[in-house]
Order: structure tokens, then C-alpha cells, then sequence
């Protein structure tokens, strides 16, 4: 089985809701949808007059921790299972694309019933590497993305690892495993169901060569790594041309897989083993047709997200391509 769906709202969408994306989403006759987690902010404030409700249970406010003091007067986070108290702090979350959590369980049903699966995408630009104010922030953001994306029933939380800035190779992958493994932890603690990816990159500056998601995904038990072909096409100078090297990745990364993989696909423009610019499909030499051989090949149960600046378009045209090469596969059966 293969889906197609977007990074993104529809860019034909009239409305720039969460419900709006997911109608138009099903509507064009695509069956996946990668929640963008951009542009949040977190803001801390008493308690109102929520005294007694869970967080889950307040409406219009996303409450994504909370704040208790103990017997001396110290705030520690306890999460957001218990109900809350009268001298308790919240974080709250806000968000141009949902203001409750209410609003996104209605979400989930709309999604599960329309059979559009969500995803998140937490921001591009990340930085697990350094251990520096932007690290805690990146983690925060994926934190906060899982409790948003288990809530509306997203299935994988995708994410950027950044720069290596000034650490060695080496260094980089020290760091960013240790806080891959302290995220871990976190979403055990908050019992979330979404399980974490971290993309292949585009450029030789940033950590993400695909044998360095591999190995984080080694050293992290139950971490997926997400091919994106745009990136890695890019990274690798032009090294995705034949099925063969389509199909060295998908070997790579089997391991970590059990029912399904998740990709990315996209036009490329590159020089030099750095991406220049992600472009339309139709543009560059990263062709769709000879990774559609593969998937097909192989019978793969797969999402492919389109995330090229056309977004439905290049979408529907990725399913056009996979079922005329299906079509071509049956004639030569008969």
C-alpha cells in the first residue's frame, strides 16, 4: 500500500485551519498530511479559574506543563495529568493552527474518519548538536510537538538535527545522541504514542548524512530515520539516479522499519554535495519514476510526502506517476 500526502496545508486550501487542511487534504485525493509546528510560543501564567480540571480539560488554552511548588516553595514541572491546583503556574502554548486540546481530539477523528494520516514536523532549523540555549529550546519544540501530535492522533514526529558548528563529527554525534536519549525519555515519561524520526539533511554543513541517522538510530532504540531523497540526492552530489542506489537506502534503513516507511520527495536543485534550493519534481535530475519502480518492486507499504514548493500538485503528480508505472507492470503480466 502507498499514500501521498503534503508537508504542509494545502496551498489551494481557502482556510488556513487544521480542519480546512484536512477536508482539502482529502478532497484532492491524498491520504497523508505533515502538521508544520512553527511559529508557537510559550508563555507562563497562573492559574484561573481551571482549578480542578485536567489540562487536557481546559478550553482554548494548550497547556503543555505545569508548574507545582512543593513544601517549600520551589516550582518543579509535574506534567499535565493531574488536575490543577490553585497555586499552580501553566505553560501555555500558543499556536496560530489550534487553541485546545479539545480541538484536537476533534481533529483526530475528523482525520481518522477522512483516513488522512498526521504527522508533525517540528522547525527546520534545529540544534541538538551544540548544548547551547538553542538546543534546549529545539528540545522543548519537540517535546511540546509530541504532546500536540499525540493528542491529535500524528504518528511520527519528525525532526532537523542542525549545524556541527565548531565540534568534530565525532563530538556532534556524542551530543546529539545524549539528548535524542534524554527526548526519549521524556516521551516515556509522558506516555506519547508518536514515534520520533530524525530527517537525512542536504547539506554538508549539517548533521544528517544518512549513515549518521543510521547510527543515531543504533545508539537510540526506537528512533527512525526519514529519507528525504531531495536532501540526500543533494548531499550525495547526484548519487540517486539508478534503482539500485534507490535501493541501497531503503536496505540501509529496513532495520528500523517494521510495517511502513515515511519519506520525503521533492525536486532538487544542488552543487557540489550541498543543496542549493528544494525545487518542483519536474525540475533537476532527482527523478520519481525510477524510485516509483522501486517501492513497486517491492510491494512497500509507504507514505511519501511531497514537500516541494508545489505542494498538492507535486503530490498528485508523484500518484499519477506510480500508477501509470503500475499500469505498465500489469500489462507486461498478461
Amino acid at each position: 500500500m502507498y499514500r501521498f500526502g503534503l508537508a504542509g496545508i494545502p496551498l489551494s486550501c481557502k482556510g488556513r485551519t487544521l480542519k480546512d487542511a484536512i477536508e482539502d487534504t482529502h478532497r484532492l485525493g491524498l491520504h497523508a498530511m505533515e502538521i508544520q509546528f512553527l511559529r508557537v510560543n510559550v508563555q507562563e501564567r497562573n492559574v484561573v479559574d481551571e482549578v480542578g480540571l485536567k489540562p487536557r480539560e481546559v478550553e482554548n488554552a494548550l497547556i503543555i506543563d505545569v508548574l507545582r511548588p512543593d513544601e517549600e516553595g520551589n516550582y518543579t514541572p509535574i506534567g499535565i495529568e493531574s488536575p490543577l491546583e490553585e497555586d499552580d503556574i501553566v505553560l501555555e502554548l500558543f499556536w496560530n493552527l489550534a487553541s485546545s486540546y479539545v480541538e484536537l481530539r476533534i481533529l483526530k477523528e475528523l482525520a481518522r474518519e477522512l483516513d488522512v494520516q498526521i504527522t508533525f514536523h517540528t522547525p527546520y532549523y534545529m540544534d541538538l548538536v551544540s548544548n547551547g540555549e538553542l538546543t534546549e529550546n529545539s528540545i522543548n519544540y519537540i517535546i511540546w510537538g509530541g504532546i500536540l501530535a499525540n493528542e491529535v492522533g500524528g504518528k511520527y514526529v519528525v525532526n532537523h538535527v542542525g549545524l556541527y558548528g565548531n565540534l568534530s563529527k565525532a563530538e556532534a554525534m556524542k551530543n546529539v545522541v545524549n539528548n535524542v536519549k534524554y527526548i526519549k525519555k521524556r516521551y516515556k515519561e509522558l506516555k506519547l504514542k508518536p514515534k520520533l524520526g530524525f530527517e537525512v539533511s542536504g547539506k554538508q554543513v549539517l548533521f544528517g548524512s544518512l549513515e549518521e541517522i543510521i547510527q543515531l538510530c543504533k545508539k537510540v532504540k526506537g528512533v527512525l530515520p526519514i529519507v528525504n531523497f531531495a536532501h540526500l540526492h543533494a548531499r550525495t552530489n547526484g548519487g540517486l539516479k539508478e534503482q539500485k542506489d534507490f535501493q541501497e537506502v531503503f536496505n540501509k534503513i529496513a532495520p528500523f522499519w517494521k510495517d511502513e516507511y515515511y519519506v520525503h520527495f521533492a525536486g532538487v536543485l544542488y552543487e557540489n554535495g550541498n543543496e542549493r534550493m528544494i525545487a518542483p519534481i519536474k525540475r533537476g535530475d532527482l527523478k520519481f519514476e525510477t524510485l516509483a519502480h522501486v517501492i513497486l518492486n517491492n510491494e512497500y507499504n509507504i507514505t511519501i510526502i511531497s514537500s516541494s514548493p508545489l505542494l498538492e500538485h507535486d503530490a498528485a503528480y508523484m500518484r499519477t506517476i506510480m500508477e501509470r508505472v503500475l499500469l505498465r507492470k500489469l500489462m507486461k503480466r498478461k
